[in-house]
Parts: C-alpha cells; sequence; structure tokens
C-alpha cells in the first residue's frame, strides 16, 4: 500500500475566492486555506464563512485540504476549528504550537465538532507548526500529543523572530531547529516540513533549498507560490535510478535470504538488511507520486 504523499504545501488567503477557487490545477499536494496571517483583523468573520463554502462547494480531484486557525490565543479559533470540520477539512494546521497541551486542547474542539455535524469521528487530522525556542525544545512531546496529528511543520519567520536571529540564503540560523525538530518526528513516528521560502524571485535559492532540505530528511514543504510546486515535487520524487535501486536491493535481499548471505554489493554499492527498509520507502514514495507501478511495495 502507498503511503500518503505530501511534498507540497501551499498556502491559501481563505478569503480570496479567485485564489482558491481552482488552486488544484496546479496540483499540490495539499493545499493550506489561512485564517491567521494572510487575513486582515476585521475580515476574519468572512474569511471563514469564505472557508466553509470553499470547503463545502468545490471538488479539489484529490487534493488534501488543510486550514491554518488563528493562533490559541487568539477568540477566533474555536470558530475556525468548527468551520474547517463542518466544510469536511483534512485537517487542521495549529499555529504557534508550544506544548503537547496546545494540541490536545484543540483535539477535545475538533472532537467535539465531528460530533456536532456529524463527521466521522477521527477523520479530521491535526498538524502542529513550532515557531519558537519553546515549541523546538519541546518538539518530541508535541509529535506525540495525539494520535490525529499527522506531522508537525517549521515556521521559520517566527523563530527566527524570537531567536533574535537573521534568515540567511545559507539557513544557517535555522539548521539546530530542523535537525532537531527532524528528530522529533522521526522518533515519534510522525511527518516533518520544512518552512516557506519567501524570495520569490530567487528561483536559484530555492532549488538549492528543497534539495537541502530534502537531503536532511524532510518530508515536504511549505509553499507560498504554484511556481514553487513543480521543483519541490521533482526534489521528494525518487527518480528513476532511485527506483532502479531500490527494486536491486530488495530483490537481492530476498534471493539470498535462504542461503544466509546478509551483505551484498548491489550496483556497485555494500547494502544488507538495513537497507531494505529504505529502499522499501523509495518504492512507496514513487507508488505515491505515481512513478512506480511495481509489486515490491
Amino acid at each position: 500500500m502507498a503511503e500518503k504523499i505530501r511534498r507540497s504545501m501551499i498556502f491559501l488567503n481563505a478569503q480570496r475566492a479567485t485564489l482558491v477557487k481552482d488552486a488544484f490545477v496546479y496540483q499540490p499536494d495539499c493545499v493550506i486555506f489561512d485564517l491567521e496571517d494572510a487575513v486582515a483583523e476585521k475580515e476574519k468573520d468572512s474569511a471563514r464563512i469564505q472557508l466553509f463554502n470553499t470547503l463545502r462547494d468545490i471538488d479539489y480531484q484529490g487534493v488534501e485540504r488543510w486550514v491554518r486557525i488563528n493562533a490559541l490565543d487568539s477568540a477566533l479559533f474555536e470558530e475556525d476549528i468548527r468551520a474547517a470540520v463542518a466544510g469536511g477539512a483534512e485537517g487542521i494546521r495549529l499555529p504557534k504550537t508550544e506544548t503537547a497541551a496546545d494540541v490536545q486542547l484543540v483535539e477535545k474542539l475538533v472532537a467535539a465538532a465531528e460530533k456536532e455535524f456529524n463527521v466521522p469521528v477521527g477523520h479530521t487530522m491535526l498538524m502542529a507548526a513550532l515557531e519558537s525556542p519553546l515549541a523546538i525544545i519541546n518538539a518530541y512531546e508535541i509529535a506525540k500529543s495525539s494520535e490525529r496529528l499527522m506531522g508537525i511543520a517549521l515556521s521559520g519567520g517566527d523563530f527566527t523572530r524570537t531567536m533574535h536571529s537573521k534568515r540567511t540564503i545559507a539557513g544557517q540560523e535555522l539548521f539546530v531547529a530542523r535537525s532537531q525538530m527532524l528528530m522529533a518526528a522521526r522518533a515519534a513516528g510522525v511527518m516533518a516540513f520544512d518552512t516557506v521560502y519567501t524570495d520569490i524571485d530567487n528561483p536559484e535559492g530555492f532549488v538549492e533549498e528543497v534539495n537541502f532540505i530534502k537531503d536532511l530528511g524532510f518530508d515536504g514543504k511549505s509553499l507560498i507560490s504554484p511556481k514553487q510546486i513543480s521543483v519541490t515535487h521533482a526534489a521528494f520524487t525518487p527518480d528513476a535510478a532511485e527506483v532502479y535501486h531500490a527494486e536491486h536491493v530488495i530483490q537481492a535481499i530476498e534471493d539470498n535470504k535462504e542461503a544466509g548471505i546478509g551483505v551484498l554489493i548491489v550496483d556497485g554499492k555494500m547494502v544488507d538488511i538495513a537497507h531494505v527498509e529504505g529502499a522499501q520507502r523509495i518504492l512507496k514514495l514513487a507508488k505515491a507520486a505515481g512513478t512506480y507501478k511495481g509489486e515490491l511495495v
């Protein structure tokens, strides 16, 4: 069975009908309807109504639909949750998450909304955005806080602001946060998503960052422009050479299992049983992306 692939998560202003009505044509893996930063304070109620109608009336043709609610210290987030659940969103992204208790509060409200609007209990996933030093320190507890929690995501802008650091092209100011968040996600068994890249006029820099965070171990990236989708998908989709090698690894280990041979040379590289899991993951990702039709996973 192919695992769900979430290479791209593009933010959309939930209030702007011209943006949200046909965003699926760019074929992101996920869209995130934003009720928080993208919406002016006086427009929050109208944005919530627009969100509900968008979720209910537009067929996104398999694109996963997420909603970024307002922060938990606002008077807005409870109604945001009700609108998202009532509309049938697949998931809710919590901004400024700092503790497991934050996630658990939203979890209770989501469960109540599912019952209220006759949505199957457990349908709505959660994703926690980590935006502060405390959030990074608590990353593992957050990642383990709820069975609904699909993943954790870094928000680099707020993180660097709270760290009193400066965003750089090389991104060294985010390296520790990225690494610690990734370790927490892997230890907890959830997905990990990198922060947005805001310099739209620097496509070369975007390519470099996407390839870097893919090699680091992230599952995908938050995006702000449709132009970033194809680059992100190319980076996070196993290529033909990776698929070919993964097939060879799995087949070679299987063929030599009865003979008790545990270490082999495959395509000029030494492999052992420990490499099988990685090879299987590559094939699962390729199958989820529609580029692998084989039967080894």
